[in-house]
């Protein structure tokens, strides 16, 4: 089945894209540049390169690599329109709660929702200035059905995100 994409629906528009380089993120980070938006994404390592797309080499699970990610966004577009915070995943062992070290969970809250809380922080403003512009966070089912087994960080995180994400629409 094909979807028809209107080219210029996003015309104009900059779009951050948080974890944009691969699965969901990727396809987003096309979709958006189908609709002909300009689109800036970051990623630790060396990505397939997608045509296009503006792209820096930051980890966002630091505080260092948001401001790399907001810096560049300000200083190659000059503000950003729309904020996808696609960025997650888990790495945790299974094994349950017991399972897990300090580490384990400073790893899954960094990369589940400060990645998007930090970014928020420097970008969101803005959009406030301009009285313009989207946000989106991408959650997790398991924000309410965890799988206790193996996913218990990532789970809590998104969570977090969740509830972070109402607060910040209001």
């Amino acid at each position: 089945m094909s979807v028809a994409v209107d080219p210029t629906e996003f015309a104009g528009k900059r779009v951050v894209v948080s974890g944009g380089t691969k699965g969901l993120g990727r396809a987003i980070v096309e979709r958006f540049l189908a609709g002909g938006a300009r689109v800036i994404t970051a990623a630790r390592g060396n990505p397939d390169p997608i045509a296009g797309v503006e792209f820096v080499r930051a980890d966002l699970t630091t505080a260092a690599g948001g401001e790399s990610l907001a810096a560049a966004t300000l200083a190659h577009m000059g503000g950003v329109d729309i904020l996808a915070h696609v960025i997650g995943g888990s790495s945790s062992p299974g094994g349950g709660f017991v399972a897990l070290t300090d580490d384990h969970w400073l790893d899954e809250l960094n990369l589940n929702l400060l990645a998007t809380v930090r970014l928020d922080r420097l970008l969101v403003p803005q959009m406030i200035e301009r009285g313009a512009g989207a946000v989106v966070h991408v959650t997790s089912i398991q924000s309410v059905l965890p799988l206790p087994e193996s996913t218990t960080a990532y789970a809590a995180a998104k969570a977090a995100l969740r509830t972070y994400s109402k607060s910040v629409s209001k």
